[in-house]
């Protein structure tokens, strides 16, 4: 085969200069056959459109042709012409192909309609697909959406550890990090596990939050965002849950709890706005195969402000709703941590848009959230989404160094995991507040996607840690 440069299927679909000789590689979707002519429709993963090949069968070797099949990676080289059929504007009349990579007819990944289920069982392949193609395109433009969002408004990129010795207020079962020999494991008198012989000298996890060092970040830096994976090991084994996620985490120093919804609703529609702006195949595509009401709940995001609800008045509702005769699963009361059916039903039947809850019952939120002056609640928000719920959890942080170790106490954490965090309280403390994103979360939201393994590579669940 001729040496020509490759072009991306992405660009090849864009061009008019019809004559042009083109070379395109990828993986092939489907191949028609007829006496007359053939069709093979190729994709590269660069847009989830493939380009059409138009191939003379009399120009090609019959057993080429054969090998030609669904998942086979070939390479063409052809003639960029206009297209008469409907659907694109150019195709490549096939003058040379060279294949790959044959493949099987006991390719799972076969053109017919498989279940969620069946392709999580082969993740190393379901990539390949229209609809995880997709996805995966729609969570990079994600991740570029955010470092825009916050390195436009003055954001500073910030690593925290992703081993740790601290748990962030106890948010989750943690994974142990360790070199110990697990069948001859040193203790005291006590029966306690020793790490004095451990790598770190300490018992060290996988970090569930970068909270707590992205506030250090915020009260040097000013303003900061952390963005990377965090582990949970709670057996969940839900549509919502993953043991191994992303969270993007910032922090702002001098922030009141106005301006913090105000980054929240601001950021959130950044997101979206980028999501409608530069993934419009994608989105179209599974507003079509997935979720039919996608798109209208994309732009619905953007047309008004989010509804900003104090929790006691949350909780009004809710028990005005339940005297009208709606069923909730799970009873409603003052003090209780909303249901996921509580906060849709606020979002969805009773507002119909999203809201921002405020105020929340100090003791169902973290140690180091601002108590109000009621001494019951703090200045805790969390993001309430259609079909998500929640979708940001944050807070005003408490800076007064008296209050926040009497939270401390009261709730019994061990003072030598927390000494270093108390310093930022004790050293020139300043106002400051921050929120968490679970960035599976969004990807949900932004995807239609149902099951939150489906908005990831490679899931981690409770007995699943394969490929």
């Amino acid at each position: 085969m001729e040496k020509i440069s490759r072009t991306k299927v992405v660009d090849v679909l864009r061009r008019t200069d019809y004559g042009a000789v083109v070379n395109v590689k990828g993986w092939v979707r489907t191949h028609r056959s007829s006496k007359a002519v053939e069709f093979i429709h190729i994709n590269d993963g660069s847009t989830i459109k493939n380009v059409q090949v138009v191939v003379n069968p009399e120009d090609f070797d019959a057993d080429v042709l054969k090998q030609v099949t669904t998942g086979a990676c070939i390479s063409v080289n052809g003639v960029l012409v206009e297209s008469m059929g409907a659907g694109q504007a150019s195709e490549i009349q096939g003058k040379e192909i060279e294949i790959y990579g044959l493949c099987g007819n006991d390719y799972p990944m076969q053109k017919k309609g498989q279940s969620f289920e069946m392709m999580r069982k082969n993740a190393h392949l379901r990539l390949r697909t229209n609809t995880f193609g997709a996805v995966m395109r729609i969570r990079h433009n994600m991740a570029i959406a955010i470092h825009d969002y916050f390195h436009k408004n003055g954001f500073f990129y910030f690593h925290s550890p992703i081993i740790t010795g601290s748990d962030c207020e106890g948010a989750g079962q943690m994974f142990q990090v360790t070199t110990k020999n697990l069948y001859d494991l040193k203790k005291d008198k006590d029966g306690k596990i020793i790490y004095d012989d451990d790598f770190f000298g300490v018992q060290t996890s996988l970090t569930v939050s970068g909270q707590l060092e992205g506030e250090l970040g915020a009260t040097a830096l000013g303003a900061i965002y952390t963005f990377g994976p965090t582990f949970r090991a709670e057996n969940s084994n839900t549509p919502r849950h993953l043991a191994e996620f992303w969270m993007i985490e910032p922090e702002v120093a001098f922030i009141d709890l106005e301006g913090l919804m105000d980054l929240e609703e601001d950021f959130i529609k950044h997101c979206v706005r980028w999501a409608l702006d530069n993934c419009k195949d994608d989105l179209e595509f599974l507003n079509k195969m997935v979720d039919k009401t996608l798109l209208q709940r994309l732009n619905s995001v953007l047309e008004g402000s989010f509804v900003r609800l104090p929790y006691t008045e949350g909780i009004r509702i809710l028990e005005e709703a339940v005297a009208a005769g709606r069923k909730f699963e799970f009873p409603v009361s003052w003090g209780m941590d909303l249901a996921s059916e509580h906060e849709r039903y606020l979002v969805e039947e009773h507002f119909k848009r999203p809201v921002i809850m405020t105020d929340y019952p100090k003791d169902i939120k973290a140690f180091y959230m601002k108590i109000n002056d009621d001494d019951r609640t703090v200045q805790g928000t969390d993001v309430l989404f259609p079909q998500i719920g929640e979708i940001i959890g944050g807070s005003v942080r408490e800076e007064n160094y008296d209050k926040l170790m009497g939270e401390i106490e009261r709730r019994g954490i061990p003072f030598k995991d927390m000494w270093w965090y108390l310093d930022t309280r004790k050293y020139g403390s300043c106002p400051h507040g921050g929120f968490g994103l679970g960035f599976e979360r969004l990807i949900l939201f932004v995807t239609g996607m149902q099951n939150i393994r489906d908005v990831i590579p490679f899931p981690r669940t409770p007995k699943s840690a394969e490929f």
